[in-house]
């Protein structure tokens, strides 16, 4: 076939595909669109037909087919115009995976890996704005799942091992929404082992960092039962969490 005629030929391929995808038909969208980069792949209708697949697939939610034809393309054009977009779909195509705290994170922390990773290397685009705002979304899920566990250890009287996960929120997710309740019950659970010093450094920084929580009320209430207000020790490590650069 001549160079004339096999342009037209992919470009009628291509633009049919691309006719379809507007028209919703994305099933048949997506087989045409893998049609131009098996029978062309040396052309460059070849290289948007990737990105078209990878973007298909996420729309049907077919998330690993989205993953691997965006890295695909991120294999073959690693300088290419659009390879932002193809990191970007790698990463929402982790998020939308995202479980409940009740079930395994590991998809969380695969997409909160990839969303970082879009917020880093293309700062200033619209995909690296949206990437990191789901990165905040991903780390209190991250944090919410330590909770879940750490409240689940405390019902079984299991008050360190408790402790250990309330622990991880405070010092590696501590800008979540999860972060006041995890102070409140590193107070409770001092508390319950003897350890007033932290029981009261717990309670004194959830009061100085959220003084209008519901959390520090019941803390209050609860260091506050042997008339000793919340104090924090300045060795506590809880303290010097707090003082160290804030995670983000």
């Amino acid at each position: 076939m001549a160079a004339a005629q096999e342009n037209a030929a992919v470009a009628k391929a291509y633009n049919q595909a691309l006719t379809d995808l507007n028209n919703g038909s994305y099933k048949s969208s997506l087989k045409e669109f893998g049609e131009v980069e098996r029978q062309y792949p040396y052309s460059s209708y070849a290289t948007q037909a990737i990105l078209m697949e990878a973007y298909i697939g996420y729309k049907l939610g077919k998330w690993d087919d989205a993953i691997n034809a965006a890295n695909r393309y991120i294999t073959l054009h690693p300088g290419g115009k659009d390879v932002g977009y193809a990191y970007y779909l790698v990463a929402v195509s982790s998020y939308d995976q995202i479980a409940n705290t009740k079930h395994d994170q590991s998809a969380t922390q695969k997409a909160l890996s990839a969303l970082e990773e879009v917020s880093q290397r293309f700062p200033g685009t619209p995909y690296a704005g949206d990437a990191a705002q789901k990165v905040l979304v991903a780390r209190d899920h991250l944090a919410g799942k330590e909770m879940e566990v750490g409240r689940y250890y405390y019902r079984q009287g299991a008050y360190l091992a408790g402790i250990n996960r309330f622990k991880t929120v405070v010092t590696n997710y501590r800008n979540t929404s999860q972060t006041p309740e995890a102070l409140y019950r590193l107070t409770e659970g001092y508390m319950a082992l003897g350890v007033v010093s932290e029981a009261q450094t717990a309670a004194a920084v959830l009061g100085t960092n959220y003084p209008n929580s519901q959390w520090y009320k019941d803390a209050y209430q609860l260091v506050s039962s042997d008339g000793k207000p919340p104090e924090a020790s300045s060795e506590s490590w809880i303290t010097k969490a707090f003082n160290a650069v804030n995670p983000l």
